[in-house]
């Protein structure tokens, strides 16, 4: 079993060691700072905590559950540490065969140890691009995030909705990592529909580049400026701005 919990503890130590100045705007997230970007993340981590202690069944919201701040107030690091040791916690005592509600296909404890590490991970690279610092994710890690991303993205149904608007009857995207064992294509099917698959392949569209960097961009987060595109890429862009998460 992959060690998320060591690799949560880190990403949470590192995010907490870039929210000093709470004030600071962060671009990929338009219209948050570092306070609105800390505090989403601590909300995220005390539900999901609460999901997985109250075996939860049916969904239930982020706002609904308590945060131990006052209305209008926002996190700060050590808020963020005490959150994610609550997190981290729940983990480690939770069977991960446990059926608990998810919002993707498994319905297990199992999904959320990944889910935990890679929202922190984007949201790590998110507090660095707004300090002007360039954000670094281990090439095994980013393989990881890739395929969590993938696997998870035809249940993420505000993402399949703007998806099925692009009138794309059907388009394939081809991923190719220079740095690491890991090719990808996905297939855009109608409706939203998505499909995915490990290896090479040709595709309407393909990008090349570091596994990081290719992490990065799907979630929104790098242009494809900064990769090698072959292909349509009036499609690359027009998909990449209806997946993000």
């Amino acid at each position: 079993m992959k060690d998320y919990e060591s690799k949560i503890e880190a990403e949470v130590a590192r995010l907490a060691e870039l929210a000093g100045d709470l004030s600071v705007p962060v671009p990929t997230c338009p219209g948050w700072t570092l306070a609105e970007l800390v505090t989403h993340v601590g909300r995220t981590h005390r539900w999901a905590a609460h999901v997985l202690r109250n075996r939860a069944q049916e969904r239930i919201g982020s706002r609904e559950v308590p945060s131990g701040l006052a209305e209008g107030q926002s996190g700060d690091a050590a808020w963020l540490r005490s959150g994610a040791g609550e997190l981290l916690r729940t983990l480690r005592e939770t069977d991960p065969e446990m059926v608990v509600w998810t919002w993707g296909p498994d319905k297990r404890a199992s999904w959320w140890p990944p889910r935990m590490l890679f929202e922190l991970v984007i949201h790590r690279a998110d507090a660095e691009l707004a300090l002007g610092i360039d954000p670094v994710v281990p090439a095994a890690t980013a393989v990881d995030g890739i395929e969590e991303f993938l696997h998870n993205l035809p249940y993420a149904t505000w993402v399949t909705r703007p998806l099925a608007e692009l009138g794309v009857e059907r388009a394939t995207i081809h991923l190719h990592a220079n740095d690491a064992d890991g090719e990808w294509t996905i297939t855009q099917g109608p409706a939203g529909a998505i499909e995915w698959a490990r290896g090479h392949a040709k595709g309407d569209v393909a990008v090349q580049g570091p596994v990081s960097e290719l992490l990065l961009m799907i979630y929104g987060r790098r242009s494809p400026d900064t990769l090698t595109v072959y292909g349509d890429r009036d499609l690359l862009d027009r998909w990449l701005t209806a997946a993000a998460f």
